[in-house]
């Protein structure tokens, strides 16, 4: 099982460029097992790109969440401080290995669902 993240295409295409190494997200998926994200970049892409093997799940408070990963958070602290507004916990997903797909998938096509607020699990 796999999970499927939607990401903004700016920091989608980050992720893969190497300069964005950790996704953040207020919620999280609860299966621990999970160690495959698939990147949906969200519109105007709104297409699979690729995907990533997850090295850890860090969570913590957010300052603390920033401190620990801003090196290679691939955004600002003024945008990652607006995103965890009014949060105690945030996470962190450490990005491993990725792989970015030479032709881009429909998510419809390929999985046969809509594009998830959040994350959605995909079993394949």
């Amino acid at each position: 099982m796999k999970v499927l993240l939607s990401i903004k295409p700016e920091f989608a295409y980050k992720i893969f460029e190497g300069s964005k190494q950790y996704e953040y997200r207020r919620v999280i998926f609860k299966n621990k097992k999970i160690k495959k994200i698939i990147v949906y970049a969200s519109a105007p892409v709104s297409k699979i790109i690729g995907e990533f093997e997850i090295d850890e799940v860090i969570e913590d408070e957010p300052k603390a969440l920033w401190q620990t990963t801003k090196k290679q958070s691939g955004i600002s602290e003024e945008y990652f401080t607006e995103y965890f507004d009014g949060k105690n916990t945030g996470f962190a997903i450490k990005v491993k290995k990725t792989q970015k797909y030479r032709n881009p998938k429909c998510l419809k096509q390929t999985y046969g669902v809509k594009p998830p607020q959040s994350f959605q699990y995909i079993h394949s």
